[in-house]
C-alpha cells in the first residue's frame, strides 16, 4: 500500500514524538541510577528551560488561559505538570526503565476512560471496555515480572501507576474544560516552574552545577527541549496531518519502543511476563483507538 506523502510525513512526526517519549524513561533511569542525579535535577531541567521557551506561547494564549481561572490552571499543572513528573522520575529510583516506559503510558488510557465516564458522561462500549481490561492485564503482568527480575520494583510500579493515572485525568480535564493541548502544555510548564525552582535552589543547585558541563547540557536538552517542547510540537503536527484518531495510534509505539530501548541501552532483561504484558497492552491500545468507541450516557 502506497501512502500519500502527507500521511507518511504525519507518521514520521508521530514516530519521532513516540521515540522521544519512549526514551524519557531510559534517560531518566540512567541519570538517577547511573549518573548520580536527583529527581529534583530532572524536574529543574524539564520545567525551567521549558517555561522560558514556552512562556511566549502561553502569553499569546493568555485570554484562553485567563478564562480558565487560577484553580483550573493549578489542577492542570498538578495532573500534567510537576507533580505528575515527580511521580514518574521518583519511580525510576526503584523500577527499571522498561517499567517506566510501559506501565505509565498503559495506565493513562484506562484511567482516562474511567474519568471520561465520570466527568464527561462518555460510557465506553463493550469493545472498548474489553480492550481497556486487556491493557490493565498487561500492566499487571509487567508488574508481576518485576517481582522476579527486579525485586523491590513494586514501589516504583505504584508511583508509575500514579503517574499514568494523573496524566489520564489531565487529558480528560483538557476535554472537559475545552483547553487546546499546546497552550495548556505551555501554561503547565510556566506554572510548574515556580513549584520546582525554590526546592531545587535550596537542596540541589550546588550539587547539580558541580556535575560535568556535558551532563548538565544533555539533561537540559533531553528534558527541557526534546521532552518539553519538541515532542509536543511533533505530535501536534502529527494530529494536524493524520487527524486525532489515527494520531492516537502512535501511543502504541511508546511501550514497544521503550521496552526495546531499555534492553538495548541499559541491558535490562525482557522476561516473558514483561514481553507478553507489553504485547497485550500495545495490541489492546491499537484496538481501542481504531475499532472501538464510546457512547454518551
Amino acid at each position: 500500500m502506497n501512502l500519500p506523502p502527507k500521511a507518511l510525513l504525519g507518521l514520521l512526526f508521530g514516530a519521532a514524538a513516540a521515540f522521544i517519549w519512549s526514551g524519557h524513561a531510559v534517560v531518566a533511569r540512567n541519570a538517577l541510577a547511573g549518573q548520580g542525579l536527583h529527581a529534583l535535577d530532572l524536574l529543574f531541567c524539564r520545567y525551567i528551560p521549558g517555561a522560558l521557551l514556552l512562556a511566549p506561547l502561553a502569553w499569546r494564549e493568555r485570554h484562553v488561559l485567563a478564562a480558565l481561572g487560577p484553580w483550573k490552571l493549578l489542577a492542570l499543572s498538578v495532573t500534567g505538570g510537576a507533580v505528575n513528573l515527580s511521580f514518574f522520575v521518583t519511580a525510576l529510583y526503584f523500577a527499571p526503565a522498561s517499567h517506566g516506559a510501559t506501565i505509565a503510558p498503559m495506565t493513562g488510557p484506562v484511567v482516562a476512560a474511567l474519568a471520561a465516564w465520570w466527568l464527561l458522561r462518555e460510557r465506553p462500549t463493550a469493545g472498548r471496555a474489553a480492550a481497556l481490561g486487556v491493557m490493565l492485564l498487561g500492566v499487571l503482568l509487567i508488574g508481576w515480572d518485576g517481582l522476579g527480575l527486579h525485586p523491590g520494583a513494586w514501589r516504583g510500579d505504584i508511583l508509575l501507576v500514579l503517574a499514568g493515572a494523573t496524566w489520564g485525568l489531565f487529558t480528560v480535564l483538557l476535554r472537559r474544560w475545552q483547553v487546546p493541548a499546546i497552550p495548556a502544555t505551555a501554561a503547565v510548564s510556566v506554572v510548574s516552574a515556580p513549584m520546582v525552582l525554590p526546592l531545587f535552589l535550596a537542596f540541589r543547585a550546588e550539587e547539580f552545577f558541580a556535575q560535568p558541563i556535558t551532563l548538565i547540557a544533555w539533561m537540559i536538552v533531553a528534558q527541557g527541549l526534546l521532552l518539553g517542547v519538541v515532542s509536543m510540537f511533533l505530535f501536534a503536527r502529527c494530529v494536524e496531518t493524520l487527524g486525532a484518531t489515527r494520531a492516537g495510534t502512535i501511543s502504541v509505539l511508546v511501550p514497544v519502543m521503550g521496552l526495546l530501548m531499555a534492553a538495548f541501552f541499559l541491558a535490562e532483561p525482557i522476561g516473558w511476563f514483561k514481553a507478553i504484558g507489553a504485547g497485550l497492552a500495545a495490541g489492546a491500545m491499537l484496538v481501542a483507538v481504531l475499532f472501538t468507541g464510546r457512547r454518551l450516557g
